[in-house]
């Protein structure tokens, strides 16, 4: 079974995960900043990248969370997404330390993660799982 890394941010009520995204720093590459936002999220980064969006992705805060969210400095993201293997073990996740994003983290099956997503992303998210779905069909034959 195919399953992904979702978490459930501190600063969001109810029950809406998402997976660990972020900023791109000035110099990085967009798999770079992927790797250190993942380190930084979950406490771990080892995975092994798979596959990368032919475009970027992009969403918008609804009205009412522009204020409420980031000190109303930002309106959305542009994001870039990438496809992972993780390697580690459940034991190396850690999403206690640093600034704290995430107040718990499960796996989901594939097919779950439309339904437990932030309402605002769930077309960002049917979108990238579109546009990987060639992949995910060719990693589950070889499970």
């Amino acid at each position: 079974k195919l399953e992904v890394f979702v978490g459930r941010r501190v600063d969001t009520k109810g029950d809406a995960w998402q997976m660990p995204q972020g900023g791109i720093d000035d110099g990085e590459t967009p798999m770079d900043a992927a790797f250190r936002e993942m380190k930084e999220e979950i406490g771990t980064n080892n995975a092994k990248a798979i596959a990368e969006t032919k475009q970027w992705y992009k969403y918008d805060l609804p009205n009412h969370l522009i204020k409420k969210l980031w000190d109303g400095r930002y309106r959305g993201q542009r994001q870039k997404w990438f496809l992972m293997q993780y390697q580690g073990n459940d034991e190396d996740i850690n999403i206690n330390f640093g600034d704290i994003e995430f107040a718990d983290w499960k796996w989901v099956n594939i097919e779950e993660l439309t339904q437990i997503i932030v309402p605002f992303k769930k077309k960002l998210y049917i979108s990238v799982i579109e546009e990987f779905r060639d992949i995910f069909l060719s990693l589950k034959e070889k499970q």
